[in-house]
């Protein structure tokens, strides 16, 4: 089978929040020096999703894509220490400062660039912004079917069938290929890589594409093909107020309690 995963470089999340910093000015998040950029993680476990594919159907190969500027080899080379085959890298200052949008019809068209593929693996979401909507929006743009939130992926035939997360549980859903799935870390952690591995992806280069080599409109890619406008990005302040209820007696607190709370509309 033919794979795809589409893997995001991203600020650490786990750096403490203190040392991330805002440019109200420029609405960006300046990430904090001396913390290296990793693969998000929700991607990780899509690279895991495709793995597992591989694993069980013999001759499989995964292609990754990874969009941005920049890019730090050693860190979004991590999916082929993994066990992937080949890593696209689209890479130029032309990509950066898009939204959901902008990305996928970049992605999309690598994808198409790439050739027939069965299965586009997503992570649920970025690890930075949150947002959610990439995954679905290449789908839509291909035109192709998709499921969002699987936990397992079992190929059988030309079909694909997954379970997906629910509010209560889960669902079964069964897709024809070619198709595109968003993966939870429901899924289950992702594969440590091996030394070998480590090794292997040292000596492999990346395919790097600038915005010509995917005939992609410039308009439409990057800041200028943003759909979305940032009006103001900040840092939330965190405050707590503490009031202390007292009354003669604990029952009497009580009871002054239960009315303060009544007052606030807790009760």
């Amino acid at each position: 089978m033919q794979l795809i995963v589409c893997a995001k470089q991203v600020p650490d999340p786990e750096a403490p929040p203190a040392s991330f910093k805002v440019d109200a000015a420029a609405n960006k998040v300046v990430p904090p020096p001396g913390v290296p950029p990793v693969v998000s993680t929700f991607d990780e476990t899509a690279v895991e999703a495709a793995l597992r594919v591989k694993d069980a159907q013999a001759g499989s190969k995964i292609t990754v894509i990874s969009l941005g500027n920049n890019l730090v080899r050693d860190v979004v080379k991590k999916p082929l220490a993994m066990g992937a085959d080949q890593l696209v890298l689209l890479e130029d200052a032309t990509y950066e400062d898009g939204d959901s949008w902008s990305t996928a019809y970049a992605l999309a068209m690598a994808i198409k660039k790439i050739g027939p593929f069965d299965i586009i693996f997503c992570g649920r979401q970025a690890a930075d912004w949150d947002a959610g909507q990439v995954g679905l929006g290449i789908a839509e743009i291909l035109g192709i079917p998709s499921v969002t939130l699987v936990k397992k992926v079992e190929v059988a035939g030309n079909k694909v069938k997954v379970e997906r997360m629910v509010a209560d549980g889960f669902e079964e859903v069964e897709v024809p290929t070619p198709c595109l799935l968003t993966v939870t870390n429901e899924l289950g952690e992702p594969r440590y890589a091996p030394l070998k591995g480590i090794m292997k992806a040292a000596k492999l280069q990346p395919i790097v594409w600038k915005p010509q080599d995917i005939g992609v409109d410039p308009a439409k890619i990057g800041a200028k093909g943003r759909r979305t406008k940032l009006v103001k990005l900040f840092q939330p302040i965190k405050e707590g107020k503490c009031e202390i209820i007292e009354g003669e007696n604990p029952a009497d607190a009580a009871v002054n309690l239960a009315l303060r709370l009544r007052q606030a509309k807790v009760l």
